[in-house]
């Protein structure tokens, strides 16, 4: 049986200080099997079976979230005009379109939040991870995780960004891939950019994955296809200086 409130853990092959010289060179990092297989899986039971999903997009240059149950009861005219208007937009600027469920706010705030979510921010922000990624990066400012869960349902993309918000401590991105099974010609991968604006680089969603990457650097996450065979799960967020 899967525990509600698991003891997550990094597999012992994983050393960030052995893994530090090739994070140095590159600015970046796939880290297959990072956690303890119990844990992996008792995040995938939590993020299938969650509650509160928001669809998280863009208009007119702001956020705008939308209760996925008040878009899904919209009527068909109502949830095309929202889509059309997304892709508007999407054409020629940074835009994004997915499902999101914040857990750092839902925590930080009393809200009920699924155990194990509340159980991985919490060991996010303790020493075992946060060393781990000092070691790696060779940052020993890094001080604080924040997280959301994120659903890629087909026809969700996120558009090319560097993650760059003055003030805000971001030094690392991380993305902890939760999808069981995935294909790359389903799309969803995670793209990085060279200064030509090709694809560098791309990381398939693979299950328990752990892409870790060095903020400022231009990437993206390609759109899901139509034919996709379920969701891209994740949990991803910044490493951040502070709070």
């Amino acid at each position: 049986m899967i525990p509600d409130h698991p003891d997550f853990g990094i597999d012992p092959s994983l050393d960030g200080g052995r893994l530090a010289p090739i994070f140095s060179r590159f600015g970046r990092l796939h880290l297959p099997g990072f956690l303890r297989e119990p844990g992996a899986k008792a995040l995938v039971a939590a993020l299938s079976g969650a509650d509160g999903w928001t669809m998280s997009t863009m208009g007119g240059g702001s956020t705008v979230d939308i209760p996925v149950e008040a878009f899904t009861a919209a009527d068909e005219a109502a949830r095309t005009a929202l889509i059309a208007s997304a892709h508007g937009e999407a054409r020629s600027g940074f835009h994004y379109l997915f499902h999101s469920l914040r857990i750092s706010d839902l925590v930080e705030s009393g809200a009920p939040v699924p155990p194990a979510l509340a159980a991985l921010y919490e060991w996010l922000n303790g020493e075992a991870f946060l060393s781990f990624a000092r070691a790696l990066s060779g940052d020993p400012e890094l001080a604080y995780v924040d997280a959301q869960a994120t659903r890629y349902l087909p026809g969700h993309y996120l558009n090319e960004h560097d993650d760059e918000k003055p003030g805000a401590g971001r030094r690392l991105a991380y993305v902890l891939n939760l999808t069981p099974t995935w294909r790359p010609s389903w799309g969803g991968l995670l793209g990085f950019l060279d200064a030509d604006g090709h694809v560098a680089e791309a990381y398939t969603p693979a299950f328990n994955a752990l892409n870790l990457f060095r903020v400022p650097q231009p990437h993206m996450v390609s759109q899901v296809a139509a034919f996709a065979g379920g969701p891209r799960l994740s949990i991803t967020g910044w490493i951040r200086t502070g709070r």
